[in-house]
């Protein structure tokens, strides 16, 4: 067994979805390749001979593949795909825009979000909104596998010394061409990498209460996240979402505050290692998963704590 691993990049460095789904191929069982399709992404390709566990990288360099587009990228993979018993994606935007046209063209079931290796054919996945674990058998003879990367553990990023293979690349598939694309800049972390961050929900009362949060946030050196009712409220831009329809997260701690708790939100975030919940409402749903609890009006607490924490 051969597991293929298609690595998300921007053609200068990798995304660190990658790390986490190259753990998840490893539990596959047997080798690891890693697929680098990009633009003079020669420098990608070399961090990920690095990752421990990998044993080949192969590099399809192409202007075709320069901003990611899912047709050609998917072309590559399935270039590649008569070698490889798994092929895996990280579940984020890029890897689920280009794994379900993979394995619509395979002619097989596309297994997707998987939180667990339970055997190289076995695996589970997160249902009803994170409410349920459904255990997946796939009996296809090539998985097709999207990983939601918070329920595996990153890869170290030095250690191996995998080879580097050129691939030859396929041509532009001409079904689709990049117009623009809009980049939101932030000094914050990267919501999804972060590992402090500090959500608001509907609680906050409005977009201009959430100023509340940023010394917390300066402080902690946090991203800034919310739930969707805030969202939805106009309260804060989309790509702050949090949720099963949001943004999925785990960081090492997570500080809800004003936020309910509904089931979407929990399943975007209930794997943060530290939950830190500030409600006015005792009965809260977000309590049920929290690790430290404080019932009270954010307004007297947010600044409190920004206090304590000098």
């Amino acid at each position: 067994m051969t597991a293929l691993v298609v690595a998300e990049h921007d053609n200068a460095a990798l995304k660190g979805s990658t790390y986490n789904t190259v753990t998840a191929a490893a539990q596959c069982g047997g080798d690891v390749h890693v697929l680098v399709a990009g633009f003079n992404a020669a420098a990608v390709a070399q961090a990920a001979s690095q990752i421990a566990g990998v044993s080949k990288v192969i590099l399809a360099d192409g202007a075709q593949f320069e901003n990611g587009l899912a047709e050609n990228v998917a072309e590559q993979v399935l270039a590649l795909a008569s070698g490889y018993s798994h092929i895996l994606a990280p579940a984020t935007a890029y890897g689920k825009n280009i794994l379900p046209r993979v394995a619509a063209k395979l002619d097989v079931g596309q297994i997707s979000e998987i939180t667990k290796v339970d055997a190289p054919d076995t695996f589970e996945r997160p249902i009803y909104a994170g409410n349920a674990i459904a255990t997946v058998q796939s009996l296809d003879a090539v998985k097709v596998i999207t990983v939601r990367t918070t329920g595996f553990d990153a890869a170290a990023a030095t250690g191996g010394s995998a080879s580097v293979e050129n691939a030859t690349a396929v041509a532009d598939s001409g079904k689709s061409s990049f117009v623009s694309r809009e980049v939101a800049k932030s000094d914050r972390p990267e919501l999804t990498a972060a590992k402090v961050i500090v959500s608001g929900g509907r609680g906050m009362g409005s977009g201009d209460n959430f100023k509340i949060l940023e010394p917390l946030a300066d402080k902690l050196g946090a991203a800034m996240g919310a739930s969707r009712a805030a969202v939805d409220a106009g309260f804060v831009p989309n790509d702050w979402q949090v949720g099963q329809t949001g943004k999925i997260v785990a960081p090492q701690l997570y500080i809800a505050v004003g936020i309910s708790g509904a089931i979407q939100h929990l399943a975007g975030m209930k794997d943060s290692k530290t939950i830190v919940a500030i409600n006015k409402d005792p009965e809260a749903p977000i309590f049920s998963v929290a690790d430290y609890g404080i019932v009270g009006d954010l307004f007297e607490i947010v600044p409190q704590l920004v206090a304590e924490l000098g």
